[in-house]
């Protein structure tokens, strides 16, 4: 476990047309590199789970990798919309989009359970919403000691979990820090998982409040720097804003989307599109 491979590489082995595939990151260390290189080689019907899906599965969506969406909150931070995601809901363009909402607290907790190996998570997060009346995998529940009415949501174990992160050594022991998200989480509870990294080191230093993924946790390790771009990764780069905001102009027109498409991921071999 922990086999180090390139970022093509460790896409063709691990991603599958028709997986239900999570690439997580919240603001921080996002897998961008690893979503463009699924488009790259072309992934189709793919269920794509994130808590805050933006602009790399704008793109992912828009290329027509996605048939349907699992997420709690869609958007490009500071900006506005999701034009390609919009697009495919209310169009069908470039293919139908089944979409499935939850809570940010509901979407942590199912991966939570799914990384603990239980059916499903119990919470109150849902409780003055319609998302129950709406969303088939969101159901009231009682609870046996006190009665109280609970939400149940069932595990989320993907096929393949993404994230990205500052640091691995060589044997595959991830290491990462700032904001941390679901990490953890959503590789402990994905049947396989990719693991991009900054930098592969000889051996990692300690760090107060780093989280350490041993080697047995992660399927391969890819070394991307700049893998989280336009998101940053702390330590290592900034926030690309000027490139959000750019985002939005050519996510608008499906020409200008096509164009970039073209000229920005296809026309590349590898690593994060301008």
């Amino acid at each position: 476990m922990g086999e180090v491979a390139s970022l093509r590489a460790a896409i063709a082995a691990l991603v599958h047309d028709g997986d239900t595939v999570a690439l997580e990151g919240f603001t921080h260390l996002i897998p961008v590199a690893a979503g463009q290189e699924i488009i790259r080689q072309r992934r189709r019907n793919l269920t794509l789970v994130r808590m805050t899906p933006d602009i790399v599965y704008d793109q992912m969506i828009g290329a027509g990798c996605a048939r349907k969406l699992v997420f709690s909150w869609a958007g490009n931070p500071g900006v506005g919309s999701l034009p390609r995601f919009r697009d495919a809901v209310q169009n069908a363009w470039p293919v139908p989009l089944e979409i499935e909402e939850h809570s940010h607290a509901g979407m942590a907790n199912r991966y939570v359970a799914g990384a603990s190996g239980l059916p499903f998570a119990v919470l109150r997060g849902y409780a003055g919403t319609d998302l129950a009346g709406l969303t088939d995998t969101v159901k009231p529940i009682t609870c046996p000691f006190t009665g109280e009415t609970l939400t149940a949501v069932p595990a989320l174990n993907p096929d393949v979990g993404i994230v990205h992160a500052q640091r691995a050594d060589r044997a595959g022991n991830v290491q990462f820090w700032g904001i941390t998200g679901v990490h953890k989480e959503v590789v402990l509870a994905a049947k396989r998982s990719l693991v991009t990294v900054e930098k592969i080191v000889d051996r990692l230093r300690e760090r107060p409040g780093a989280v350490v993924l041993p080697h047995w946790t992660v399927t391969m390790v890819a070394e991307v720097p700049g893998g989280a771009h336009p998101s940053y990764a702390h330590g290592h780069s900034d926030r690309d804003n000027d490139f959000y905001v750019t985002w939005d102009s050519i996510s608008r027109s499906r020409t200008a989307f096509q164009r970039w498409l073209d000229e920005a991921v296809f026309a590349t071999t590898g690593g994060v599109a301008p």
